[in-house]
């Protein structure tokens, strides 16, 4: 118990941290049609081929000689989201860019609740809020709110390997 509420804590305070640069306003698009979930959108759109829930993704990776993991991200690379108490079986995003060293654009999909839950979100800001500058915190684009979302995510790592698959619209 008294762990978790350390890593609450420490989670809290990293949310304070500044983003290192201008967050964008506007030009984000919202949710598209799509009923999937975030692994069978990943796998499709990144080439990368693992199998389990989101937050295994990362371990699965170190068992295959196929992809390399790291704290950098790449164009095609896979960004993995820690389970957590509110994301229970984590998360996979496809990075479709780096902006700068603390953002990067990204393409997933199930990221909303409610009547957007299942929907895929395009070209989505995430921002690396790490007190070392290491993707292992970030926000992520809110697309109801047209802004970062105030909530922070652990984060594993990214995914290497996989080719950016075109995708039609």
């Amino acid at each position: 118990m008294l762990r978790m509420i350390a890593m609450l804590a420490a989670l809290s305070l990293a949310a304070c941290g500044s983003s290192g640069g201008a967050r964008p306003r506007t030009g984000v698009p919202g949710y598209a049609g799509g009923d999937i979930s975030c692994v069978p959108y990943a796998r499709a759109r990144s080439g990368i081929d693992l199998q389990g829930d989101a937050w295994e993704w990362w371990e699965a990776a170190a068992s295959t000689s196929r992809y390399d993991r790291s704290r950098r991200p790449r164009a095609g690379s896979v960004l993995v989201f820690m389970r957590t108490y509110r994301n229970r079986t984590g998360h996979l995003s496809v990075v479709t860019r780096v902006v700068s060293s603390r953002e990067i654009r990204v393409d997933h999909a199930n990221w909303a609740s409610g009547r957007n839950r299942g929907r895929i979100a395009r070209d989505q800001p995430v921002v690396d809020v790490s007190p070392n500058n290491d993707w292992s915190l970030v926000r992520v684009w809110y697309p109801p709110v047209n802004d970062l979302g105030q909530s922070t995510y652990p984060t594993f790592g990214f995914i290497h390997g996989g080719t950016l698959v075109a995708e039609a619209r």
